[in-house]
Order: C-alpha cells, then sequence, then structure tokens
C-alpha cells in the first residue's frame, strides 16, 4: 500500500542516520516509492470502477485529486532517489503526507486541527515502522560485531520513545475528536481502531523489551522483529481506517 511504501521511504532515510559508519543494507527507496505510485494510481482506477465514472472525470473529484497527488509525490521522490539525491526526497514525501492526511476523514468543524494530527501521527508511524526495518537490516549485516550491531539498536530505540510518544498523543486526541463513545462498538470504524489500539499496546511492550535487553547487553533481535511484524498489520489497519466510513455523524449525542 500507499503507507507502506511510504513507511520504507521515510525509514531508510532516518535509518541511513542513525547506521553512520559500517555496512548499510541496500536502499528500498526506489522501489518503494514506484509502488506507492502505482498503489496510488491503482485506488484510482478503482474509486472510478466503483463509482461508474470515466478516471478523467474521477480526476476532477477531491479524491482523486488527493490520489493523483500521491502518486505525483512518490514518482518526484523515485526521482530524487534515481539522481542519487535521496534526502530531496522530503519534499514530495510532505506532499503524500498531506494528501493521505486530507482524505482521512477530517472533521468538518476544526479540519485544519484533524489535518495536523493526522501528519503527525502518520509521520512518526512512518518513521517507527520503516526505521525500525532499516536499523534491523543494518544490524543483521553486522551481526559479527555484536556491539555494533546493538549500537545501531541502542540509537533507534531513543528516536521510538519521541516517536511512541507523538503517536500516543495524536492518536488519543483524534480518537477522541472522531469518535463518539456511543458508536465505538457498533461500526466499523470503531471495531477496526480497537484491533489497532490494542496491536499498538502489544507492540509497545515489545519496543520496551527490546529496549531492557538492550540495557543489558542481550540480544534485543527477536522482540524487534516481533514488532515489526505486528507494525506491519498495525500500517494495514490504518490504510482500512482511511477508507472506512468515518461514524462521527452516527453519534446521537
Amino acid at each position: 500500500t500507499a503507507l507502506a511504501a511510504l513507511a520504507l521511504q521515510l525509514g531508510e532515510l532516518a535509518g541511513a542516520r542513525l547506521a553512520r559508519a559500517g555496512p548499510t543494507p541496500r536502499g528500498w527507496a526506489f522501489p518503494a516509492a514506484l509502488t506507492g505510485a502505482v498503489a496510488s494510481a491503482a485506488q484510482i482506477a478503482l474509486l472510478a470502477a466503483v463509482s461508474g465514472l470515466d478516471v478523467t472525470t474521477v480526476y476532477g473529484t477531491v479524491e482523486g485529486r488527493l490520489l493523483l497527488a500521491m502518486a505525483n509525490g512518490f514518482l518526484l521522490a523515485a526521482g530524487c532517489v534515481a539522481m542519487n539525491r535521496p534526502s530531496w526526497a522530503l519534499a514530495p514525501l510532505a506532499v503524500v503526507i498531506g494528501a493521505e492526511a486530507l482524505r482521512a476523514h477530517p472533521e468538518p468543524y476544526t479540519p485544519m486541527i484533524g489535518i495536523a494530527l493526522t501528519v503527525v501521527h502518520v509521520t512518526a508511524a512512518s518513521l517507527w515502522t520503516g526505521g525500525l526495518l532499516y536499523v534491523l537490516r543494518t544490524s543483521w549485516l553486522r551481526r559479527a560485531d555484536p556491539a555494533a550491531a546493538r549500537a545501531v539498536l541502542a540509537r533507534y530505540a531513543r528516536l521510538a520513545v519521541w516517536l511512541f510518544a507523538a503517536l500516543a498523543a495524536t492518536g488519543t486526541l483524534s480518537t477522541v475528536r472522531r469518535l463518539p463513545a456511543d458508536v465505538v462498538l457498533t461500526t466499523a470504524y470503531g471495531r477496526v481502531l480497537i484491533a489497532k489500539l490494542v496491536l499498538v499496546a502489544v507492540v509497545s511492550a515489545l519496543a520496551l523489551t527490546a529496549r531492557h535487553r538492550l540495557r543489558h547487553d542481550r540480544d534485543a533481535g527477536p522482540p524487534a522483529r516481533a514488532e515489526l511484524a505486528l507494525l506491519a498489520v498495525v500500517v494495514v489497519l490504518s490504510a482500512i481506517l482511511t477508507v472506512v466510513p468515518d461514524p462521527h455523524w452516527l453519534s446521537v449525542r
């Protein structure tokens, strides 16, 4: 999905800084950017098929324009990587994040606050997931030197604390603003969100376990890999939430 592609690219940019000197894994940013562009374009085609409209008409809708902006943003990011200027990709990726935030059902009464919360949430989630994948790949390459492998994970763990704080704060505020208590268990949106929150709690426990092992010079790989696997599921659930109808209007309050 587009969110997974975004996580791979942002995670690689952040992970490369955390890796510092030493062997680093082969970059996945270019294929990830192309995948993101294809995924966004495919959503436009799907929207046209479901709505019965032609593609040109879909481009004229708000959803179509946002998906087109995402596809173009990913293509520009791929171009930056191809030119060996990966840091330049931050600008088009910011466009992708902004478009995704606009697609995520911003509240009609204070949309800018909702958009800002989603921008921070998506950015933090992408850095957490993609960054963890990159540092795990880097640690595997440096497994012959356990101290060097642990050092990379330790640097990531310090960053992950702040990312978790951002995720928890923005996620809580967005939930309070958008999900009335009387529809939590009776709507698809509420049930998917609950599943996501449960997984995030498990992921947080795994992250704490990995951090504890690092402090005691033990192998943090197993809990970190389990954390990554569950984060991948969280990304899928996050993508589902962007297309599930916003339940706010169902509230009887």
